[in-house]
């Protein structure tokens, strides 16, 4: 058995694609998925569950679907891989909440940005580690392999590695 994080793409943003976490939690618990956690209502799952990754999602992707009638897609993480993506945070001078990491299945490309001014970018491995210095709620870039994968904050991934530790 492995500790897992799920990472849930567009959930809870902007009144779309409504999960709620509780209701999330009841429905993982009724599967072989065990311990399961979640971490804010951003879609961020914690749990430990089969070694293979495949058997995972299939899990996950029947049982919100059976709860919420549809499935964002789903972005998998061992606990361990939480803990390197930290370890390969280029930015650690920066605060927690002005780095944020794309999650994607499979290489990470930074593509052609657009609107890029203080902004810095830099692909790594399946992530993509953006500083914004001044707030991203500031910025205009437009990052292209934000759209194929889900972004979460420094603060974010370490609770969530830290999480998964306990568990596994």
């Amino acid at each position: 058995m492995t500790a897992w994080v799920a990472l849930l793409r567009a959930v809870n943003v902007g009144g779309t694609g409504k999960i709620e976490m509780a209701r999330l939690r009841e429905a993982l618990g009724k599967t072989a998925l065990e311990q399961v956690r979640t971490y804010i209502a951003s879609g961020n799952v914690v749990f430990v569950g089969p070694d293979d990754e495949a058997e995972v999602r299939q899990v996950l992707t029947e049982a919100i679907n059976g709860e919420f009638g549809g499935c964002p897609e789903i972005i998998l993480r061992t606990g361990k891989d939480m803990a390197r993506v930290l370890a390969r945070n280029p930015f650690t001078d920066a605060a927690g909440n002005q780095v944020i990491v794309v999650f994607v299945d499979g290489p990470a490309e930074v593509g052609d940005l657009r609107h890029q001014t203080v902004e810095q970018v830099v692909a790594d491995a399946s992530e993509v580690f953006i500083h914004y210095p001044s707030g991203q709620g500031q910025s205009k870039l437009v990052v292209p392999a934000a759209k194929q994968g889900t972004g979460r904050n420094i603060n974010t991934v370490t609770k969530l590695a830290e999480m998964a530790a306990e568990i596994g």
